[in-house]
């Protein structure tokens, strides 16, 4: 499989405004801050990413630090997040999750994956997001676009998005692994998507075994 020219090929696309990074995805880029990428990753899951740039724009006018949030009134964050998924479990998760943050980590997130699981609710997924958009650290964070694109491309074969992680690390050159949820993510929104793919505009389409 030829990475390099898929990874080449992806980035161009971005370059050349041939696909579009949705409003959630921009800002996550952007962020920096491990904190307000854990407690907006949290709110992604299982929601659209219009909602939830929506909802994260409204929560981070509560609060931008765990010390902050720790003091938000539930019910406050709850009609700030409403409606992504789970958004009353959510908005207890935060909270909680910051007074964590604040208590056992002087107010500092956590920078490794076997800490950041530690919390309620936060799975590998997450705890790699934070390491990459976070810390700027190499890390895979695979979501359902990843695990998809690189099964349906033949670069894996797995069952399972945890699968496909342990996969990546063992074959996907580190020097990617911090942009390849973004690049792949935003392949997925635009162009491969999980019925009805756009295989005729694909660029990496010479490159795809199309294992659907």
């Amino acid at each position: 499989m030829d990475i390099d020219n898929i990874i080449k090929n992806l980035k161009q696309d971005n370059k050349d405004g041939k696909v579009v990074q949705t409003d959630f995805v921009k800002f996550m880029e952007k962020v920096a801050d491990p904190y307000l990428v854990l407690i907006c990753c949290i709110l992604s899951l299982r929601t659209n990413d219009k909602t939830t740039y929506g909802a994260a724009m409204r929560m981070l006018e509560l609060a931008k630090n765990p010390y902050d949030m720790m003091r938000v009134d539930v019910e406050k964050l709850k009609e700030a997040i409403y409606p992504v998924g789970f958004y009353q479990n959510k908005a207890e998760q935060i909270i909680e999750l910051s007074k964590e943050i604040v208590e056992k980590y002087n107010g500092k997130t956590p920078n490794s994956i076997e800490e950041l699981v530690k919390f309620k609710g936060v799975g590998r997924k997450t705890a790699n997001l934070v390491l990459t958009k976070g810390f700027n650290t190499p890390a895979i964070c695979v979501d359902v676009h990843v695990h998809r694109i690189c099964n349906r491309l033949g670069y894996v074969k797995t069952k399972n998005p945890e699968e496909t992680e342990f996969k990546l690390r063992e074959i996907l050159p580190k020097k990617y692994w911090i942009d390849f949820n973004t690049l792949l993510v935003t392949h997925g929104q635009n162009v491969c998507k999980p019925q009805r793919p756009k295989c005729e505009e694909c660029s990496i389409k010479d490159f795809c075994k199309k294992v659907f």
